[in-house]
């Protein structure tokens, strides 16, 4: 067996078979499933996180249809190619709508490596408001010039809306509210997407907390909001979506969950 480190300097395992580089990226895609559920973000088997592998032959990972996101490790993660076809693990645990969703970004956006999709109380409370995420907290400047939409079309089993996400994500794009539907996010990174996508759940979060006091909330002014964005994206390292977002919280993120879960995600 070959060892290789993943996030903080540990040494793990990879199954003959696997190359090291494959078995980094299962054992962070396992954790961000891993945190995804300890943070409150996850919807039973319902969502899915998916991570493309390096290599040309557009091959990502997917979670096996039915397991909970607090079961998935890294050997049980599910390997696809860009026409759905399972070459690792059982063809019949393919989740088909996670095959369309994030098959779309993947095809079209070979530069970003996790895409992310959730379904919670709270990204689903916004996504049905007409408004949706509203310039109202410091937490929504965060992801403010990020954040695009797209209309729901029914459960994502058609093909053809693909072509419909890539074209409202855009070039620029890491934060997706799907309207009536719930929140997707991508990056150039695994721990990038999870950043991404923890700051659109506490935005939310914040948003329906506060629309559900009955009080008059405070409007921030243009100026005031366009000053807040540019600090945020001033902020970033690097280009939009740059890799580095999320590293230097990724290897305390790990150790939160192996103090709370173990470290069966990497086996």
């Amino acid at each position: 067996m070959n060892t290789q480190s993943i996030a903080g300097g540990r040494r793990v395992a990879s199954p003959e078979g696997i190359s090291e580089a494959e078995w980094q990226i299962r054992c962070d895609l396992a954790a961000c499933y891993q945190l995804t559920d300890l943070y409150g973000m996850s919807d039973l088997t319902a969502n899915h996180i998916s991570a493309r592998l390096p290599g040309p032959d557009h091959h990502f990972l997917l979670n096996r249809f039915g397991m909970l996101f607090d079961e998935i490790t890294a050997s049980s993660l599910v390997k696809i190619d860009a026409d759905g076809n399972v070459i690792g693990g059982d063809s019949t645990q393919m989740n088909y709508a996670g095959f369309v969703i994030h098959s779309a970004i993947h095809m079209a956006c070979p530069e970003l490596a996790c895409v992310m999709h959730t379904h919670t109380d709270a990204n689903n409370a916004v996504a049905m408001l007409r408004e949706g995420l509203m310039p109202l907290t410091q937490k929504a400047m965060t992801i403010w010039h990020f954040l695009r939409y797209h209309d729901y079309e029914g459960p994502a089993v058609d093909l053809g809306e693909r072509e419909r996400l890539v074209r409202d994500l855009g070039p620029d794009g890491r934060v997706m509210i799907l309207r009536n539907h719930g929140g997707l996010t991508v990056g150039r990174s695994i721990p990038e997407a999870f950043l991404w996508m923890l700051r659109l759940e506490q935005a939310c979060r914040q948003q329906v907390a506060g629309l559900s006091c009955g009080r008059d909330l405070i409007p921030l002014s243009e100026d005031l909001i366009r000053k807040s964005v540019e600090v945020c994206v001033k902020g970033m390292p690097g280009s939009v979506g740059a890799t580095q977002m999320g590293n230097r919280d990724w290897p305390a993120l790990l150790r939160k969950l192996e103090r709370e879960r173990g470290t069966s995600y990497r086996t």
